[in-house]
């Protein structure tokens, strides 16, 4: 008799549990008649027309899929869902999954790329969900399911891209640039497909969620940048703008950052109230011309833009935060001003590229 070979990963080992072979590789099942198939062996000969039932293959290959896919293997999950789509290539789950966890599987100096390669496929993921997905309630899950699977991955995206900048010093700001703006891109085209194809029926509740994080993914990136003159230019403050005001057509009351008015020496500003006056002045030109002028004074400069406004956000409004730094800072200024660092009006230079 021939040998029992699973179907889906070809594993050989399959034991009968409870009336069924079930293989010890993938865990698919096959009744005693799908096993009797299975192992016969010879010529058979069939006359008139053939009609191939794959229906139970295909079922076999979602379950594998969805398992990969709610295990976290990308690997597989991408492997069994790009099967999926050559024989139900209508199937929104496969076509959206597939390039998802190729996405997934994407390497820093990748980021850019697998990101656009997402947001290309958004579009057509929703429009077959609109075209075969009739249950309001499942097409509602499907889009709402789509949104959280979108918001971690460009969150995750981004987050590899910050990090990688503010951990090697010699890398590039703008590739930086590239690779965050491609990740949050990934949030702003999926809240505009869902308007393009629905309307308004899941403006509120799924893209402005996803706008949402765009516009913090950004505010978090010009903060970053907001040292390098010359590389924040490539960011579009614009979209933060843009986009806040569609989010206000769901959410009144919702306020986007101004991206455009904040400046740096974040903690020094807080401590003096203005970030132009004389003790300011000061600082920045100790910025400029001193820790710019070298790789590890920009390190610094890059780690203290990333931290400190989240620190002036947090506790700038208390007394002792106030208190605690303005000794510092005080005396870090006549020490500076002794060495003939000036207190005059100043123009932040444009040092660093």
């Amino acid at each position: 008799m021939k040998q029992l070979v699973c179907e889906m990963c070809g594993g050989t080992d399959l034991v009968k549990i409870d009336g069924f072979f079930v293989c010890q590789a993938c865990g698919i099942k096959y009744s005693l008649e799908e096993a009797k198939k299975m192992t016969i062996e010879g010529t058979v000969d069939v006359q008139g027309t053939v009609t191939v039932d794959d229906s139970n293959e295909l079922a076999n290959l979602y379950q594998i899929a969805r398992r990969a896919r709610d295990d976290n293997n990308s690997e597989n999950a991408e492997k069994y869902y790009s099967q999926i789509i050559i024989k139900d290539p209508a199937s929104w789950e496969a076509n959206f999954y597939t390039v998802y966890f190729q996405t997934m599987c994407c390497k820093i100096g990748g980021i850019r790329d697998a990101a656009i390669k997402l947001r290309n496929c958004e579009d057509s993921v929703v429009q077959l969900i609109k075209d075969n997905v009739s249950d309001e309630e499942e097409r509602r899950k499907a889009v709402d399911e789509i949104k959280d699977r979108l918001i971690s991955i460009s969150q995750m995206l981004f987050n590899a891209a910050r990090n990688h900048y503010l951990r090697f010093t010699n890398a590039s700001a703008y590739e930086c640039i590239y690779h965050c703006c491609a990740a949050s891109d990934v949030l702003y085209n999926y809240g505009d497909c869902l308007i393009k194809y629905f309307g308004d029926l899941y403006g509120k509740e799924i893209a402005v969620p996803c706008w949402k994080v765009g516009i913090e993914e950004y505010e978090q990136l010009i903060r970053l940048m907001r040292a390098n003159v010359f590389a924040k230019k490539e960011i579009d403050k614009n979209i933060v703008e843009s986009y806040g005001d569609k989010i206000k057509e769901y959410d009144p009351d919702y306020q986007a950052p101004e991206v455009n008015k904040s400046k740096g020496c974040y903690v020094a500003t807080c401590v003096y109230g203005s970030y132009d006056c004389p003790q300011v002045w000061t600082l920045r030109r100790y910025r400029d011309d001193t820790l710019g002028a070298t790789w590890y004074g920009r390190a610094f400069i890059r780690v203290y833009y990333a931290i400190s406004p989240t620190l002036v956000k947090w506790f700038g409004k208390t007394k002792w935060f106030k208190k605690m730094w303005k000794g510092k800072l005080d005396r870090m200024v006549k020490k500076l001003q002794d060495k003939g660092v000036e207190n005059t009006p100043y123009e932040d230079k444009d040092w660093g590229k």
